[in-house]
This record gives C-alpha cells, structure tokens and sequence, in this order.
C-alpha cells in the first residue's frame, strides 16, 4: 500500500512540476484565465465518456455532499490554477517553486484545524528538511539570491496559491467512499463553473488570448497529465496514505520542475541540484518513516 502510494505521489509531482512549465511556456501563447477554465472544462467530457457507469451508481452518495466537493473543485482547482498560471505573469519561476515547496506547512495546519491531525515532531523535522532542499533548488546554492528575493503582485497570487490547495488536501481526506472518476467528475464540474467568472474578466479586461498552435499544445498537456491523470493519482493516494504525509511530496515538485528544465531547456545539473535532492529525499523518508511509525501504533 505505502509503496504504491509513493509510486504515485512520484508521478503525480512530475505532472505537476510539468503543469508549471507549461504555465511558463503558455505566456503570450494562450491567457491564464482562458487556459485554467479550459484545462477542467475539457475533463469533464473524458470523465463522462469513461466513468458514466460509476457516476450512476455513485450519484446517491455524491448529491448530498454535491455542493460541498464542487467547492472543494473550485478552491483545489480553479483558484489553484488560476493564481498560479496568474502569477507567471509576475514572478519568476524561482519564487514559484519556493512558495510550492511550502504547501506541506499549510497541509498540516489544515489538517489540525480540520480535523484535529497531530504533526508528529519527526514529520516536523522532515519537512524542515525537505523544504530546505526545495529552497537549495530555488536560490540556485546561493543564499545572497534568497536574501535579495523580490516580492510583488505575482509572489502574492502564488502564496493564495498554496493556501487554497493546503485546504484542498486536508479537507479531501473526508470524501465520500466513491470511485475516483465520480468524485473527479463532481471536482471538475466546481471547477469548471468557478473559471467562468475568472475567464469573463478577463475578457472585459480585453486581456484574452486565443490559444495559438504552441497553446492549443500545452491545452493537451495540461487536461490529460496534470489535470485528469495527476489529480486522480493524488487522491488515490491521499486515501492510501493521508494528506499530511502526502503532501510532504509536494516537495518533490521543484526537484522534478529542474530535471524538466535539463531535458527540456539544455540548464545543466548543478552541484546544489544534487544536495537539494539529498536534502529532499531525507526529509521526505524521516517524515513517512513517522508517519508509518504512528499509523502502525495506532492499528
């Protein structure tokens, strides 16, 4: 079970980290706006076409929680992408990856406000670890870059960001007992009517852009890997092994994020890449090591 949840925690940030390459590349070739509406509007039709049986039967369960998942849809989702795709715009990607990296802290904090969750002090120590990998990735090895790190507009977009899926994955641990395509159609469908807004402003702002051949390709990425496959992976693996010890692999998105950027863009492989990923792996094995240690003392 733990090992199948780490297997997909592992794919599931690699789509991700893909999500914000993508968001990088989308600049001037389709808007944030268009493209976060887009990318779940468009799930909603595979969705249908492939788990229409399981929604039928699931439906009775669904409805009387329907508005509240549709919310959770809207906040984990649409907010998410929007802020984020909103805050390429502003920021550079080295902001980016350290406000991500700090989505674990408000997994925790939701977790114990929603819940009650305790943050054992080994998973603490863990994410001190694992952040401090994230930050080593971000400011390149070096500290004069986090010192003089700028904040503006975007930086502020990308923290709302985080916030808005910490609270996502906590209170997604209380889903209904559904299959993952009924529950993923319900998300969507918040999502999806939460963009429209999002999408008409920025029309009336005469900010839209139409997808061009480079956007109508990074449509494709987004609905199929980041969207459909990494959201539906994530969730199984919330069920398997909680939301606060899945989300300490969120970690792993900056690390995945600069390996895209050596295949795809030609950077090569620092040093400090190597450190950022020992520091990554330790805080990430001493956290699920507790977790796994408590999980057992509770059985």
């Amino acid at each position: 079970m733990h090992r199948k949840a780490y297997i997909l925690l592992l794919a599931t940030m690699l789509f991700w980290a893909g999500n914000a390459v993508a968001g990088k590349l989308a600049v001037g070739h389709i808007s944030p706006m268009l493209l976060s509406g887009l990318r779940w509007m468009l799930v909603i039709p595979l969705l249908a076409a492939l788990g229409h049986r399981h929604l039928a039967t699931d439906w009775p369960v669904l409805r009387p929680r329907l508005w509240l998942l549709m919310f959770l849809g809207f906040l984990g989702f649409t907010v998410f992408s929007v802020a984020m795709y909103g805050a390429l715009l502003y920021t550079t990607a080295t902001n980016v990856s350290i406000e991500q990296g700090g989505m674990p802290v408000f997994v925790f904090a939701a977790s114990f406000v929603l819940f009650g969750t305790r943050t054992r002090p080994a998973q603490f120590v863990g994410f001190v670890l694992s952040f401090a990998g994230v930050a080593v990735t971000a400011i390149h090895g070096d500290i004069h870059r986090l010192i003089h790190l700028d904040v503006n507009f975007g930086d502020a977009l990308m923290m709302l960001a985080v916030v808005a899926y910490g609270i996502y994955t906590a209170a997604i641990k209380a889903r209904p007992q559904v299959h993952w395509m009924s529950l993923m159609t319900v998300l969507c469908l918040g999502a999806s009517l939460g963009a429209i807004p999002f999408i008409a402003a920025e029309a009336a702002a005469g900010a839209t852009i139409l997808p061009d051949a480079t956007g109508l390709a990074i449509i494709v990425y987004v609905v199929v890997f980041p969207s459909l496959a990494g959201q539906a992976l994530y969730i199984r693996a919330v069920e398997l092994i909680g939301a606060n010890r899945a989300g300490l692999f969120i970690n792993f998105l900056p690390l995945w994020g600069a390996l895209l950027s050596v295949l795809i863009l030609g950077e090569s492989f620092e040093p400090y890449h190597a450190l950022a990923l020992l520091l990554v792996l330790a805080g990430v094995l001493l956290a699920e090591y507790s977790g796994r240690k408590a999980a057992a003392q509770v059985v």
